[in-house]
């Protein structure tokens, strides 16, 4: 069982501010990090599901490291770096830009254009990334969300990653929503860093010894996560959050709730070919999200 200094903990798969036209807003992402980190979070993951990662190209990954070491915010100790991509070439510089800039560690979905994909070349896909990484590599945490990617990661599988390369491979991301999927990877690979990623089965997760998660929710409320993490407490608010945020388009609607606490409208944006949420919608589900809020205050 992991300890409070051992255990992973809670990262936020933060949210990437656009400009209108597509452009990151480096200003914006600077201040949200911060207030994320000062409000619970032991870290932040640049260039998540959550963060539009996939969309993100070398250039925009650079500037953004850039912004957040420049604003004083340690890569070694609060920065992991998602990779999100089709090739190989495109992954290992994803890799390599974020681990040369400092970064504690990497989050990497498998290459996703390609489906029905078995295990052995999902294998020697993930060989052929560590290999050329070299010792440059470290903390990877790997990560299954199918109803993205249409990729997923077997425990079998992650079973021959962790044995091929012991101590590069420290966890799992399980983002399939599948509590059962999460239980066969806390019984098979309970050594390693078990993340959930559906914030509504965290707590029980925790107390069945997972470590943590890298989330969206906690861009909006990581002092109700972080109890979640370091003490396997329910919390009827986050899951009621949860449960609204899904009613609509996720991450643009934790990017409008981002805004919202913030009382920034420019937060919105979306960089295509994903949409911002209008401003009826926006409006109802900031209702929704105050009303939530309010309840728990009372």
């Amino acid at each position: 069982m992991a300890t409070d200094k051992t255990r992973f903990g809670l990262s936020c798969a933060i949210t990437t501010p656009m400009r209108e036209g597509g452009g990151v807003d480096l200003p914006r992402l600077v201040h949200h990090a911060r207030h994320v980190l000062a409000r619970g979070c032991d870290s932040v993951t640049l260039f998540g599901t959550t963060g539009e990662g996939a969309a993100l190209g070398l250039p925009a990954r650079t500037a953004m490291m850039g912004a957040l070491i420049g604003a004083g915010i340690d890569p070694v100790a609060k920065i992991y770096a998602g990779v999100a991509a089709a090739s190989m070439h495109e992954a290992v510089e994803q890799a390599r830009l974020a681990l040369d800039a400092g970064a504690k560690g990497l989050l990497v979905a498998p290459p996703f254009y390609f489906k029905g994909v078995g295990d052995e070349g999902l294998y020697a896909w993930f060989a052929q990334f560590f290999e050329k990484l070299g010792a440059a590599a470290r903390n990877v945490v790997v990560y299954h969300i199918p109803s993205v990617t249409a990729v997923p990661l077997s425990v079998a599988l992650v079973q021959r990653l962790k044995t091929a390369f012991p101590g590069l491979v420290i966890g799992v991301k399980d983002s399939s929503g599948d509590y059962a999927n999460t239980e066969a990877l806390l019984k098979a690979h309970g050594e390693l860093a078990i993340l959930v990623g559906d914030e509504r089965q965290l707590a029980k997760a925790v107390r069945n010894g997972a470590q943590g998660t890298i989330c969206g929710v906690s861009n909006l409320v990581p002092e109700l996560v972080r109890p979640m993490v370091y003490e396997g407490k329910d919390s009827p608010v986050v899951n009621a959050l949860v449960d609204e945020i899904c009613a609509y388009p996720v991450l643009a609607a934790v990017k409008a709730l981002t805004g919202h606490i913030h009382g920034d409208a420019g937060y919105g944006a979306m960089r295509p070919p994903l949409e911002a949420l209008d401003e009826a919608t926006r409006k109802r589900l900031f209702a929704a999200f105050d009303s939530i809020i309010q309840a728990k205050a009372a």
